[in-house]
């Protein structure tokens, strides 16, 4: 499951729930598409920022900032992540880490927290899809509890 919780003018919460593992290349996917809305994802974000030049003008840019809070998991701290962070933000996407070991400090955990233990406190699910779809009917509660929060910044994970 990845998700990302967005507080600020427009509080949401978006989730996806995947079939296999987290690495990189999916997390940097989710937080293109899903997050920046750069149609295409990681196969235009070259063209999106007109190469890796400082100096250039990017080709397109989010009309807000954005900066994604991120612990230190595998696929977030990854070379084929990190390394993509110079053309995150020439199209508006800044990267922050949490310090190692406070996943606490991150606020997407405690929607997780909560989705598990009370969005759907019983887990017999046999198969991935049957998950997913539990995830599905469980994770609208907390999106909707989200939107009606006060703005104050945007977080994601």
């Amino acid at each position: 499951m990845l998700g990302t919780k967005i507080v600020g003018t427009e509080p949401d919460l978006l989730w996806q729930h995947t079939s296999g593992k987290i690495d990189a290349d999916v997390l940097l996917e989710f937080v293109l598409v899903r997050l920046a809305g750069l149609d295409g994802g990681a196969g235009v974000l070259d063209l999106a920022a007109d190469g890796l030049s400082v100096d250039v003008m990017p080709v397109w840019k989010r009309r807000r900032p954005c900066t994604v809070v991120l612990d230190n998991a595998s696929a977030h701290v990854a070379k084929a992540f990190k390394g993509r962070r110079r053309q995150l933000v020439k199209i508006g996407v800044e990267l922050f880490y949490l310090p190692p070991y406070r996943p606490e400090l991150n606020d997407i955990e405690l929607v997780w927290r909560q989705a598990k233990y009370q969005g759907y406190p019983t887990r017999t699910q046999t198969s991935i899809d049957a998950i997913g779809k539990v995830v599905d009917r469980a994770m609208p509660r907390h999106r909707d509890r989200i939107r009606g929060s006060v703005p104050n910044g945007v977080e994601a994970a």
